[in-house]
Parts: structure tokens; C-alpha cells; sequence
């Protein structure tokens, strides 16, 4: 095997191997704030979502009004903050629907 071939396998292996999200200490991914009002769109997405039900990124909680906190969504029609799309495989992040409790893990 060739030594510089050895660094790359560390780092994957690190890494999992796969896309994690990287949310930032003050809830954003990809400079997009994870709380506020948020639009379902079939096509141009801010951000690709799936929902999971173990080892999220975010935990969100669907609220009707005052989405100010980490991982409160309050879903609309228009007038978003940010636009999402619901996706089986490939996504931006990972998302966990909860009652209570929302934010990072």
C-alpha cells in the first residue's frame, strides 16, 4: 500500500466515511439558520432533508408561531427563511420530529 494512500484512509475513516452535517455551535448549516419559517419546495432547496428516527443532526419541533429557537420550525407557504425538500438519500441533513426538546443532540 502506498504511505500516500495511508493519510486518505485515516481521514475517511475518521470521518465515517459518509456526509455528516456540520451543524455550528450557533445552530446554522451552510450559513442558513435551523430555526425559523420554513417552505417544503419540490425543486431549488436551500437545504435537502431526511427525516430519520435515530442519530439525527437536529431535532425539530413544528411550531405555529415564534420559530425563535434552535431546531423550532414553523412551516409556511411563503415568506420562508429557508427552503427544504424532503429526500430518501443524499442529504444536507438529517432531521429527528419531536414534541419537545428540539435542537442539536
Amino acid at each position: 500500500m502506498s504511505h500516500a494512500i495511508l493519510p486518505l484512509m485515516a481521514a475517511i475513516s475518521l470521518s465515517g466515511g459518509g456526509a455528516e452535517a456540520a451543524i455550528a455551535a450557533d445552530c446554522t448549516l451552510k450559513g442558513i439558520a435551523l430555526f425559523g419559517k420554513v417552505e417544503v419546495v419540490e425543486s431549488f432547496p436551500d437545504l435537502k432533508v431526511q427525516v430519520v428516527e435515530s442519530f439525527p443532526d437536529l431535532k425539530v419541533k413544528s411550531v405555529e408561531s415564534f420559530p425563535d429557537d434552535c431546531g423550532e420550525w414553523q412551516f409556511v407557504e411563503s415568506f420562508p427563511d429557508f427552503k427544504i425538500q424532503f429526500v430518501d438519500s443524499f442529504p444536507d441533513l438529517k432531521i429527528e420530529m419531536v414534541d419537545s426538546f428540539p435542537g442539536i443532540p
